[in-house]
């Protein structure tokens, strides 16, 4: 589970606003994803994402991922 800090929700909610890549690993596989939202449904954050090469939509779950990293 991705424990997310202030300078990690930050990273994200800098991403979202660029439009920049994020790395999220959950299960053992890597999804490099643009995000587009973050939010909560009921109890639980998402981050609402799409993939940069065919614009299909994922949502993920922080407490499912393993770790968030912003791509530089």
């Amino acid at each position: 589970m991705a424990q997310l800090t202030v300078a990690g929700y930050d990273a994200l909610e800098n991403a979202i606003r660029d439009g920049r890549r994020i790395t999220v690993r959950r299960r053992g596989t890597d999804y490099v994803v643009i995000p587009i939202q973050l939010h909560l449904r009921g109890r639980r954050e998402a981050i609402e994402t799409r993939h940069p090469g065919t614009g299909q939509p994922l949502t993920i779950w922080l407490d499912e991922a393993d770790s968030i990293e912003v791509v530089r």
